[in-house]
């Protein structure tokens, strides 16, 4: 979700580019100039960049200026912090590195992470005293990745005051924001700061909605009228809190800094709990369906992914509660117009299910839910 939408738009500037990815799948998409994941743009992006012969992509890595370490960060239980494709992938570039190389991690790390990135080369015989390595974290939002790797400002955290200039010249060939530089740390704390941010302001909202599920008040009213304040701009509540992003870095802070991240930890909670909240509310339906009709209902889950108008099913809330509906053996309908299959969900199509089922629940506020009639 960063690494291709990156290379590619390199590859379009001119760079050379070699993509690295540990499923075969995906580099034969790659090489033949298609995509495998949802994004606008991005297939024009490809196609052109493999016919150019300015991108291909491999099972490993090679000779190269410039290595960006773009892989996942999840958690492991009890939300503690996994690298362990950090350091993977930056083994997987010791044995090609060498001298005045850039090495950026843009992956969304654990404050000290670039640190452990230039220990893990190190510990593979890598001189890194004549590399520049850093920190870049991403800040693109799905669905507009592309105009947002060009357009928004970056922050550059080097090990050393010159990696980050290095580093940062090079973010300058491509982005038309500011390139803003730091050290590692500080652009590592960065990139969970904004996402940490985001889910305090998310949580508000989530609280709000379930205070007035209890209070007999319209949430949506009630935020259109508070937010006609100057100086007030509340969100709107969801199911909780997906992606990636939001729904994981600001576990890393909490890990991280203990008692003294409270607020951050009550978000978190707090959001956690919506989509759990919101699982009760429809088994209260369906309980109520029963009674009233004497069957038991047919529901139409309306969208699956994190976000509206992406096909990332990467820590859905909406996920959660097909999950958790299936579990307690109630027929459900999955739906998300932005997938075409899934390996373990049936699929059904949204015109369908709204026409079969009894009570139809929208999870994400996909564009084909707001025009469907």
């Amino acid at each position: 979700y960063i690494g291709l939408p990156t290379a590619a738009l390199l590859a379009n500037q001119g760079y050379r580019v070699h993509g690295v990815d540990v499923t075969p799948e995906v580099v034969d998409t790659i090489n033949q100039g298609n995509i495998h994941i949802v994004e606008p743009e991005l297939d024009a992006y490809v196609a052109k960049a493999v016919a150019n012969k300015q991108l291909t992509a491999s099972l490993e890595a090679k000779t190269a200026d410039v290595f960006v370490l773009a892989v996942p960060t999840p958690f492991h239980e009890g939300h503690v912090p996994n690298i362990d494709y950090v350091i993977a992938a930056t083994k997987s570039i010791a044995g090609v590195l060498k001298a005045y190389d850039l090495v950026i991690l843009e992956s969304t790390s654990p404050v000290g992470t670039t640190e452990i990135v230039e220990t893990t080369l190190q510990e593979a015989g890598v001189d890194t005293s004549s590399l520049y390595i850093a920190h870049c974290p991403e800040r693109v939002l799905p669905g507009h990745i592309m105009r947002e790797l060009v357009e928004n400002d970056r922050i550059v955290g080097g090990l050393t005051p010159e990696a980050s200039e290095k580093v940062a010249d090079f973010y300058r060939t491509f982005v038309s924001g500011e390139v803003l530089v730091t050290d590692a740390r500080t652009a590592e704390m960065a990139k969970l700061t904004e996402n940490s941010f985001r889910d305090v302001n998310i949580a508000f909202a989530n609280e709000l909605s379930i205070l007035c599920d209890k209070f007999n008040i319209d949430v949506w009213e009630l935020i259109r009228l508070a937010n006609r304040h100057p100086r007030v701009n509340i969100l709107q509540p969801g199911t909780g809190v997906g992606g990636h992003c939001i729904a994981v870095d600001p576990w890393f802070i909490v890990h991280a800094g203990g008692d003294d991240a409270r607020i951050i930890r009550a978000a978190r909670e707090i959001n956690d709990y919506k989509t759990e909240w919101v699982i009760k509310r429809i088994l209260s339906e369906v309980q109520e369906f029963e009674e009233k009709y004497g069957k038991a209902p047919t529901i139409a889950c309306m969208g699956l992914a994190f976000k509206p108008n992406i096909d990332d099913l990467r820590e859905s809330p909406a996920l959660e509660v097909l999950q958790a509906l299936q579990k307690s053996d109630i027929e459900v309908l999955a739906v998300e117009p932005n997938l075409k299959q899934h390996g373990s969900i049936h699929l059904t199509d949204y015109h369908r299910a709204a026409e079969i089922a009894d009570v139809i629940i929208y999870l994400v506020a996909h564009n084909e839910f707001k025009t469907e009639k």
